[in-house]
């Protein structure tokens, strides 16, 4: 999922990235009107744009999600909350994109060592801090990833069947999400594990 390149958001640190997605998060929570996200998705859009095509394509992630958006707005159209229901498509729009984002353009050593302070205190007990700090890096990386395939997956039911959605979809997904994660462990394995990261 990592673009290469050498854009200002690549040599943004990865720490700085993070804190910044999580003071997003809070304050946004914070917002009901569906005005203020027009202007947030915006500005997230138009930092896609800095990385030139292949970031814009990034966009396409979306479109795994559609459903859960329209389960969403149905839900709130029903209880006569239809407003809330944009402002709340809008707040997940703007930060599932903000996070790909950080994922896009940080390496996975640099977000390892971004996380890991969090828990430098698991050390004074005798934990390593790596291991759970590996498990959050892996799932800020790889649910974007689970979304494309999730996109692909159903572009190809759409093309056999003509309907674009169907609970067949999920034993597939799983079925590559499971995969994908042994050929992770593997890879992990073959590196030394956790430990065997480098720490630069």
């Amino acid at each position: 999922m990592y673009l290469t390149g050498n854009s200002w958001l690549h040599r943004t640190p990865a720490g700085l990235k993070l804190l910044l997605v999580a003071v997003a998060s809070l304050l946004l929570f914070q917002v009901t009107s569906p005005w203020v996200f027009l202007p947030c998705l915006t500005v997230v859009v138009g930092l896609y744009a800095t990385l030139g095509r292949e970031g814009l394509a990034q966009l396409k992630l979306l479109r795994g999600l559609t459903v859960f958006f329209g389960i969403l707005l149905l839900l709130h159209w029903v209880s006569g909350t239809l407003l809330e229901g944009f402002a709340v498509i809008l707040r997940l729009i703007v930060l599932v994109l903000a996070a790909n984002l950080v994922s896009v353009t940080t390496r996975m050593d640099d977000m390892l060592e971004a996380v890991m302070p969090l828990f430098k205190p698991l050390e004074w007990f005798g934990y390593s801090a790596r291991k759970p700090a590996l498990g959050v890096a892996l799932v800020l990386r790889f649910a974007p990833h689970m979304m494309q395939i999730f996109s692909r997956l159903r572009e190809a039911y759409q093309s056999r069947s003509g309907s674009r959605n169907s609970w067949r979809l999920l034993p597939p997904l799983a079925i590559q999400c499971l995969r994908m994660s042994d050929n992770v462990a593997d890879a992990l394995r073959a590196r030394g594990g956790s430990e065997g990261l480098s720490d630069r």
